[in-house]
């Protein structure tokens, strides 16, 4: 996205199963050089068609999109639904086949994990297939994932010490910011 051509493009990041908006948190500053930055909400639907269909219905007419692993998946779907749409895609640590359904199988549960708040059971089943081996016992490094992990706290809830809309805020926070 480095040539002039993208200026100004939207861009729309789709984060993997068990990442919150924090995922790009790092990458803001410099997308937003690029045009304005939303990142997708995943968690409502059960399907990659249902996920597809809803980011692009809160997508703009064109953008950049970038998927990571399972938003990967995601990707290739809204490309199939509205290729037309997506002026320039960027794929992250996925895989181009089709999911089979044994996977599918184990990613359904994680989901509901993921769309019911549940972030840091997502990490502790996940942690030792997503970390070297010889890091599992690394605390520093446990403790950035589940940060990433974890969604956001809604400025108003923060006040009153609960837990707001999550990755809804952080979406709203995104597309607000400045250049």
């Amino acid at each position: 996205m480095s040539d002039g051509s993208s200026e100004g493009l939207p861009i729309v990041l789709v984060g993997g199963l068990n990442c919150s908006a924090r995922l790009y948190t790092p990458q803001l500053p410099v997308l937003w050089q690029f045009g304005p930055v939303t990142i997708a909400d995943h968690r409502r639907d059960d399907s990659m068609a249902a996920m597809a269909r809803r980011i692009l219905a809160a997508a703009p007419p064109r953008f950049a999109l970038a998927g990571l692993s399972m938003g990967g998946y995601i990707a290739f779907e809204i490309m199939r639904q509205a290729a037309s749409r997506v002026a320039r895609l960027a794929l992250l640590d996925t895989g181009a086949r089709a999911e089979v359904p044994e996977r599918t199988a184990v990613r359904k549960p994680l989901m509901e994990l993921a769309r019911t708040g549940r972030f840091a059971e997502i990490t502790d089943s996940q942690y030792p297939t997503l970390v070297h081996a010889s890091r599992h016992g690394d605390a520093a490094l446990n403790a950035m994932v589940r940060a990433m992990n974890e969604p956001p706290v809604d400025a108003g809830a923060a006040g009153r010490g609960e837990r707001g809309a999550g990755r809804l805020a952080a979406v709203i926070a995104v597309n607000e910011g400045t250049r």
